[in-house]
């Protein structure tokens, strides 16, 4: 009953947002789309000539531009009110019914039976800002899971050895470029999201892309027994994948 409850009154904050959004951009902010277009143009530009002065000066305008027309929007103040009201209504429903724990006592599990966890250091790291690369040296391969703000990701793998069976490189990135090296014997699955920039995975190329999503795969992927599935998303930016 409580997790219905808790589904319906997000279910309504989305609708009401939704409305809210569509009344906003109709009648009462009709220049926010042509805002946030321009300010994603400016990073867009700016991440091109990043080494100019100029370019510098274009990102991160851009971003000032893109975050102000966010923070002013209705729909944005509506979402942290919805937020906070929540938290406020949880908060206060704990005061009059606090929970109560109740401890069951089960008898301590054989040593045979305990489950060993092996943690291992992971090639990359979630980053807000910066450039991440694989090693230049021979590394020992673990999949990829990873989110990042603004920067550029490249992946080389010709530095390392594959399991068998299905690899996982999982990117999500708001504003940078990708860039992925995959040598010639291994076949490729990739999904990609993007909202604007451009695509080239081997022979294939889209450039000036907006708001798409692509599934490719190479011709002997489902019969190969080693091989890597590549999930990415940019809301700004491009993806490379090349062969090594």
């Amino acid at each position: 009953m409580l997790k219905n409850s808790k589904s319906d009154y997000i279910s309504w904050i989305i609708l009401i947002g939704g409305i809210i959004l569509l009344l906003e951009v109709l009648f009462f902010n009709r220049g926010l789309i042509f805002s946030l277009i321009i300010s994603s143009g400016m990073i867009y530009l700016g991440r091109k000539k990043k080494s100019k002065k100029r370019g510098k000066i274009l990102f991160w305008g851009g971003i000032f531009f893109f975050c102000a027309s966010i923070f002013n929007m209705m729909t944005f103040k509506f979402f942290l009110l919805a937020i906070l009201l929540h938290f406020f209504i949880q908060y206060t429903a704990s005061k009059k019914q606090p929970r109560k724990i109740s401890p069951t006592l089960t008898e301590p599990k054989k040593l045979l039976e305990e489950e060993t966890i092996v943690q291992s250091k992971p090639l990359f790291e979630n980053v807000l800002f910066g450039e991440q690369k694989t090693p230049t040296e021979v590394f020992e391969w673990n999949d990829i899971n990873i989110q990042a703000g603004v920067g550029d990701t490249m992946i080389d793998l010709s530095y390392t050895v594959f399991p068998k069976g299905e690899t996982v490189i999982f990117i999500r990135n708001v504003i940078g470029n990708i860039h992925i090296l995959i040598p010639y014997e291994m076949e490729v699955s990739i999904s990609h999201s993007v909202l604007a920039g451009s695509t080239t995975i081997f022979e294939f190329q889209d450039s000036k892309i907006f708001n798409k999503v692509y599934h490719l795969k190479t011709f002997e992927y489902e019969k190969a027994e080693q091989k890597i599935k590549i999930f990415t998303s940019l809301v700004v930016g491009n993806i490379e994948v090349s062969r090594i």
